[in-house]
């Protein structure tokens, strides 16, 4: 298993654009390592960029035809980002990008934790 720690963030991205750049991600990772091929990438991606996550796999599998991830399995998970308002300072959960506070109606908000997606683990195949 390689730790890749590798995160960026998504704003309107298509599944498909979004698949290939984790795709290029994880390739970069195993560029000098000597396992053939690898198995999985395991990751996140943040609830509040609402992708289809069978649309992202479908796209990953796509991409990674005739690459040393063909046949790897995408396992993100999704995690849950809060907010805190900056008017009367109440953390919520935001819809998406949107971060109307349920407790005052502003709009400006501080993102708490990771937005976007990231590459945790990248599980290979034992080398020849």
């Amino acid at each position: 298993m390689l730790r890749v720690g590798a995160k960026a963030d998504v704003e309107r991205m298509h599944e498909s654009s979004l698949a290939r750049q984790i795709l290029a991600l994880a390739l970069e990772a195993v560029q000098h390592e000597p396992a053939p091929r690898i198995r999985a990438v395991h990751g996140f991606v943040a609830e509040t960029e609402a992708l289809n996550a069978a649309a992202l796999e479908l796209h990953f599998s796509a991409h990674a035809r005739n690459t040393r991830a063909e046949g790897a399995r995408l396992a993100l998970r999704v995690t849950h980002v809060q907010a805190r308002c900056r008017e009367c300072a109440h953390e919520y959960r935001p819809e998406h990008h949107v971060t109307l506070c349920p407790r005052c109606g502003a709009v400006e908000a501080e993102i708490l934790g990771h937005t976007g997606f990231g590459i945790d683990t990248i599980e290979l195949e034992d080398p020849p």
